[in-house]
């Protein structure tokens, strides 16, 4: 069995997955996103042996759509395709959701693809509110979830 392990890692290394699975046929620094460098910002890497397949990133923020103080959002949650529908991307999740336990955060909110929303939605995140549309990229819910 490969040795599967999620850690922190530099949001450099992020990009070779966004671009693969978020990105596709655009340029590499469409895989930048405002806020990768910040110090309350936080990127996973879902490896196998030490090769990352899968990325997400926490970013400290607050949405104007929740009364939350403390708040968190998740982005650029992306796994390689060779590796989706295998539960990598739940493995994921989950140990974003105990990093948001142990720091305490009250809700983590994104933006997700609506081909996402089941998957979240398994997860025990919910929609709110209607789609939009981000441009060149596709129809998006906000989503959430809360933390006691």
């Amino acid at each position: 069995m490969d040795k599967i392990s999620i850690k922190k890692i530099n949001y450099l290394d992020t990009f070779p997955v966004r671009s693969a699975v978020l990105r596709q046929g655009k340029p590499v620094e469409t895989c930048s996103f405002l806020g990768d460098e910040a110090v309350g910002t936080t990127h996973f890497g879902l490896c196998i042996e030490n090769n990352i397949i899968g990325v997400a990133s926490v970013f400290t923020s607050n949405n104007e759509n929740f009364d939350n103080k403390n708040q968190y959002q998740l982005r650029g949650m992306a796994i390689l395709e060779a590796y989706q529908n295998t539960g990598f991307g739940k493995l994921l999740i989950e140990e974003i959701f105990n990093f948001i336990e142990s720091n305490q955060v009250e809700l983590l909110w994104f933006n997700a693809r609506e081909t996402a929303v089941p998957f979240y939605e398994k997860l025990g995140c919910c929609k709110k509110g209607t789609s939009f549309e981000i441009p060149e990229i596709g129809t998006h819910f906000l989503m959430y979830k809360y933390f006691d």
